[in-house]
C-alpha cells in the first residue's frame, strides 16, 4: 500500500554509474530531482559492482564532463594514486569512488536520495509514464528517466525493448549472425560478472577460502595460461595490496541461464547466487593454485562478506526501442579514417514537431562519446567481432564513437528517457557502448535534457538536440565533450570552437580525428599541466622506437632505476605528438609516472636530451 506520494521534476530510478550522473546533472540544472537507488552505495559499476578498474575515455581529450570529474576528485582522494592495474590506467579503491558519488549528491539541496528500493509498478496517462511505485511511497514526475541495472522501468511500463541477439539481416551489421545458434541460444546477452576482491596478506596466512555448491575446479584450469600468475593479479590490482578479480578467460564470468535475470525475482536471485558462488569457487581456486598468502580482503564493499560486490557487473540489460538505435556500423572507424562518424546513421531528427519524423541531414545527435574496443564476454566462447582497436600514445586504445541523443527515448512513450546500459543499441554494438565512461557521459545527457524539458515544457522528443548540445558542452560544473578529437584537451582555448564546428559542420570532421589546432611544441602550460608534472617523477634515458607507435626506455637517471626498460604510454596529445616525432635511440628526459604493474612509465612531459 502507498503511504506517500512525492513529486518531483526529475525522477532518476536507479542509482548506477549512468542514474548518478543524470540525477546529479539534472539538479545541478536546478531541477527538483529524486534518486532512489537499490543499494546504499552510489555508482553501479564503478562502486557498488566492484569495477573499480574502469575502461575506455582514459585519453586526457576524453576525460571530460562527469566521468573527467570524477577521475580528478579519484586523484585527490586516493592515497598512492591511480597507477596500479594493467587493465586500467585508473584502478582505486570502491568506497572512495562511492564516497565521491555521495558528497556530490549530498551538496545538492534540491536533489532527494533514497536508497534500499527498487521499482515495482508505473503510473501512465495515456502514451505518458508519470510516476513509479515502491514498496511503501510512490514518486510522480514530469520527466522519470530508467537507470536499473536491467532496465526494469522497460518491462514494469511495457515500453518496447528488445533482449537477446540480432541477425545480419536486421541492420547488416558484420559481426552479427546470419542464423540463430547454440551460442545465440545460450547466451541470449553478455555473461556478468560477480565482482570478489582478493588481497595479498603476504608472509601472513590468509583464512581459509571454502568452495561454494558445485565447486568444479576443471572450469578454472588454464585461467592464466599465457600469463605469469603475478601479471594476471595485476590485471585488476587496487591500492593496499588487493586485487579486482573480474576475469574472463575460464574465469568468474558467469552466463549458465542468464535468461533468467528477467524472468522473475525469483529467478534473478538464483542466477545472482549462483554467480555470487561462481566467484567464491574461483577465489578458492586462486587460493589453492597460487598459496594461501591470497584471501579474500576485508571492509571493502558495506555488507558481509565484505569481499563481494554489492551486486553483479551487468554488461548488458534490456534495451530500449528508441528513435534511432546504434548499430556496429555506428562505432567502426569509417574508410580509411582512426574514428567512426559524429552524426548517426539514423532516419530521425530530434526537436521537430511532435512526433514527425524527418530525414536527418546531416544533423550531429552527439550527446556522449566513447572509445572502447568492442569487447564481448561469452565464458568458454571466442566470438569474432569486427576491429576497432587503433595504436595511440605507445599502446592500444579504440576507435571513437558517439552516442545519439534520440537512442535514449522510446518510439512511441512520453516523459521517459533510459540512461543506462538500456540503450537503443543492438546486441553488438552493447559491447562498446556499455563501458562505464560512456555510460557516465549518456547519464549526464539524459539529466540534463531531462532538467531542460521541464525548463522548456516539453517532451524529450521535442528538446532541440543542439540547445542540449550547448548545454552539455558550456555546463560551467562539468563541461562535456561531444565530438572525439585526439588533440583537443577540454583546458585547451580552442575547445569550445571546435566542439561547436564540427557539429555545425559535420560533414567536415576529420576521418583521423584531429583538429587543425596548437600542435604540440605551441601546446600552453596549464594548472593542469604543472599539476600533472608535479606529482610525477624526473627520468632521464634512452629513447627507442621499436614499431610505429610503440616505444622503450632505457633507464640512465635515476642510479635506482639504471639499467630498466620500459614501455613509453601516454594519454595527452602533445605528448603523443612528441613521442611520434622523437629521434630513435636518442637520450631523453621525461617526467611521468611509473606503473609498476604494467611496465610503463606514464608520460606527462618531455625534453629533448
Amino acid at each position: 500500500m502507498v503511504n506517500q506520494t512525492y513529486t518531483a521534476d526529475v525522477l532518476v530510478v536507479g542509482g548506477g554509474t549512468g542514474g548518478t550522473a543524470a540525477a546529479i546533472q539534472a539538479a545541478r540544472r536546478g531541477a527538483k530531482t529524486i534518486l532512489i537507488s537499490e543499494f546504499p552505495w552510489l555508482g553501479g559499476m564503478l562502486t557498488s559492482a566492484g569495477v573499480s578498474a574502469p575502461d575506455g575515455n582514459e585519453l586526457e581529450a576524453f576525460q571530460t564532463g562527469l566521468w573527467g570529474a570524477f577521475l580528478q576528485e579519484l586523484r585527490q582522494r586516493q592515497p598512492g594514486g591511480l597507477d596500479h592495474s594493467w587493465v586500467s590506467f585508473f584502478s582505486y579503491d570502491p568506497h572512495i569512488g562511492a564516497e565521491i558519488f555521495a558528497d556530490w549528491v549530498q551538496e545538492l539541496p534540491n536533489l532527494y536520495w533514497i536508497s534500499g528500493q527498487v521499482p515495482i509498478d508505473v503510473f501512465r496517462q495515456g502514451d505518458s509514464i508519470t510516476g513509479v511505485r515502491f514498496a511503501d511511497f510512490a514518486v510522480t514526475a514530469k520527466i522519470i528517466l530508467d537507470a536499473t541495472e536491467l532496465g526494469d522501468l522497460l518491462a514494469l511500463a511495457e515500453i518496447p525493448y528488445r533482449w537477446g541477439w540480432e541477425l545480419q539481416s536486421e541492420w547488416e551489421e558484420p559481426s552479427a549472425p546470419v542464423t540463430f545458434n547454440f551460442l545465440t541460444q545460450r547466451y541470449p546477452v553478455q555473461a556478468p560478472t560477480y565482482v570478489v576482491v582478493m588481497q595479498d596478506f603476504g608472509k601472513a596466512v590468509a583464512p581459509e577460502i571454502p568452495p561454494a555448491p558445485n565447486y568444479n575446479p576443471s572450469l578454472f584450469t588454464g585461467a592464466w595460461d599465457g600469463y605469469r600468475a603475478e601479471t594476471f593479479l595485476n590485471y585488476g590490482r587496487l591500492p593496499d595490496r588487493r586485487f579486482m578479480i573480474n576475469w574472463p578467460i575460464c574465469g568468474n564470468d558467469y552466463g549458465e541461464g542468464v535468461g533468467r535475470l528477467i524472468e522473475s525475482d525469483v529467478s534473478r536471485g538464483e542466477f545472482i547466487q549462483e554467480s555470487r558462488w561462481h566467484s567464491q569457487n574461483f577465489a578458492h581456486f586462486i587460493q589453492n593454485q597460487l598459496g594461501h598468502r591470497y584471501g579474500l580482503a576485508k571492509k571493502v564493499f558495506p555488507h558481509a562478506p565484505t569481499a563481494f560486490a554489492l551486486h553483479p557487473y551487468y554488461r548488458e540489460s534490456r534495451r530500449l526501442v528508441g528513435l534511432t538505435t546504434v548499430r556496429e556500423q555506428d562505432i567502426l572507424p569509417i574508410a580509411g579514417g582512426r574514428v567512426a562518424s559524429i552524426f548517426n546513421h539514423g532516419n530521425f531528427c530530434v526537436g521537430v514537431a511532435r512526433r514527425r519524423h524527418r530525414k536527418a541531414s546531416l544533423i550531429g545527435e552527439a550527446i556522449a562519446i566513447g572509445n572502447y574496443a568492442n569487447d564481448h564476454h561469452y565464458p568458454g566462447v571466442q566470438f569474432p567481432l569486427q576491429p576497432k582497436s587503433i595504436r595511440w600514445g605507445g599502446r592500444w586504445t579504440g576507435t571513437p564513437f558517439t552516442i545519439p541523443y534520440s537512442s535514449l527515448i522510446p518510439a512511441t512513450t512520453d516523459g521517459f528517457l533510459v540512461c543506462e546500459k538500456n540503450i537503443s543499441v543492438s546486441h553488438i554494438a552493447n559491447g562498446a557502448t556499455r563501458l562505464q565512461p560512456v555510460v557516465m557521459g549518456i547519464g549526464q545527457a539524459a539529466g540534463m535534457a531531462a532538467a531542460m524539458c521541464v525548463e522548456l515544457n516539453c517532451q524529450p522528443r521535442d528538446l532541440p538536440v543542439r540547445a542540449l548540445q550547448t548545454a552539455l558542452l558550456s555546463d560551467n560544473r562539468s563541461k562535456a565533450a561531444i565530438i572525439p578529437l585526439f588533440n583537443l584537451p577540454p583546458n585547451h582555448s580552442d575547445w569550445l570552437h571546435w566542439q561547436l564546428y564540427y557539429l555545425n559542420n559535420p560533414q567536415a570532421y576529420p576521418a583521423n580525428g584531429y583538429c587543425p589546432c596548437l600542435s604540440g611544441n605551441e601546446y600552453p602550460d596549464s594548472t593542469l599541466d604543472k599539476a600533472l608534472i608535479r606529482e610525477s617523477n624526473c627520468f632521464k634515458g634512452i629513447f627507442y622506437r621499436l614499431d610505429q607507435q610503440e616505444y622503450r626506455f632505457t633507464v640512465t637517471a635515476p642510479a635506482a632505476y639504471q639499467g630498466q626498460n620500459w614501455q613509453l604510454v601516454t594519454l595527452r596529445s602533445h605528448i603523443d605528438e612528441q613521442l611520434r616525432d622523437y629521434p630513435h635511440e636518442q637520450l631523453v628526459t621525461l617526467w611521468g609516472r611509473q606503473n609498476h604493474f604494467g611496465n610503463w612509465l606514464l608520460v606527462e612531459h618531455l625534453n629533448e636530451g
